[in-house]
């Protein structure tokens, strides 16, 4: 069995099930994979009128966990290939879409089993604010965006 979860790499305890950090849930042989390097967009506006987005985990099997936001598009889901990893049954492999609009991110449903929910209600797409609660399967998601100083 690996000694390092294959998903966020923290060290595992002998005859582990899941990671105690993550929550990947280790079934069988795991496969291992690296990041893939992101290299800035030329195309993107100069920083010092981007915002600082982000994305909280405050409620479910990774809590704590912190997203920082910089692409123009971002996958949540259940499937490690998404860019936010939601590791849990009740996340659809291919959740929602974050995408970059101005002053921040709008999230959208990718017909999740599920749903999205934006602070309660649920939404197939929504502009996100400072502070609005995003609910993805068993996952309390809280945005924040700040202006780059």
């Amino acid at each position: 069995m690996a000694t390092v979860c294959p998903v966020c790499n923290a060290p595992l305890p002998e005859g582990a099930n899941a990671c105690p950090t993550c929550g990947f849930k280790l079934l069988g042989q795991t496969q291992a994979f690296s990041p893939i390097a992101v290299q800035p967009n030329a195309n993107t506006a100069p920083a010092s009128i981007l915002e600082e987005c982000t994305l909280s985990i405050v409620k479910g099997p990774q809590v704590g966990n912190v997203f920082r936001l910089s692409s123009d598009a971002i996958t949540i889901g259940r499937s490690p290939q998404c860019d936010i990893f939601l590791n849990d049954m009740t996340v659809s492999r291919m959740h929602a879409t974050l995408k970059r609009v101005r002053g921040g991110y709008e999230i959208v449903d990718a017909d999740s089993f599920n749903g999205l929910w934006v602070n309660n209600l649920n939404v197939k797409e929504a502009a996100l604010k400072d502070g609005d609660v995003v609910q993805i399967g068993t996952f309390c998601l809280v945005y924040q965006s700040m202006p780059s100083m």
